[in-house]
């Protein structure tokens, strides 16, 4: 997909140092880049390894990766479907403006269109008053009632080890 002056593709196993950069610019954004612990080569297995844990698209300007969105599938009980669930976009901030990011949520919405998704979801920090108006004005709703339940490794290891038999 072409747009005036940016391309969008899927991403490849080349793209994974970029994608990196690219992750490890959002975490300082989001004043989160003392969580990473993620590697080129670790993408690299995750993305485009014997079972994809995800999917990501590139969003390239003269030639260099400027954004990009980390996506999986989910399934909702409730709708017996499909979800598509964002799990990173970002777009380097001196990009921002050019209709990459509305461009790259669109390519992930037509992906659920395509392939029958019942949602198109992503969180958002209740701090990032930009990226909260740019979502609504394109039709995201903020769903203040659900609450993020989280477990690290070492949390659910222990809830592991208590399984029965």
């Amino acid at each position: 997909m072409t747009m005036a002056d940016f391309t969008l593709r899927p991403a490849s196993p080349d793209d994974c140092d970029e994608i990196d950069r690219l992750i490890r610019a959002l975490a300082d954004y989001e004043k989160l880049a003392h969580q990473m612990q993620g590697t080129p080569e670790k993408l690299r297995s995750a993305l485009f390894g014997p079972r994809p844990a995800a999917e990501a698209v590139m969003a390239e300007r003269g030639g260099r990766a400027v954004g990009f969105a980390l996506y999986f599938t989910t399934f909702s009980t409730f709708l017996a479907k499909p979800g598509l669930y964002l799990e990173d976009l970002f777009v380097e901030p001196a990009h921002r403006g050019a209709g990459i990011g509305k461009a790259l949520l669109a390519h992930l919405a037509g992906l659920a269109v395509e392939r029958g998704c019942g949602r198109f979801e992503w969180r958002v920090l209740d701090w990032n008053e930009p990226s909260i108006r740019f979502y609504e004005s394109i039709g995201g709703r903020i769903l203040p009632e659900w609450e993020l339940v989280r477990m690290t490794e070492p949390e659910f290891a222990a809830l592991a080890a208590r399984r029965p038999g």
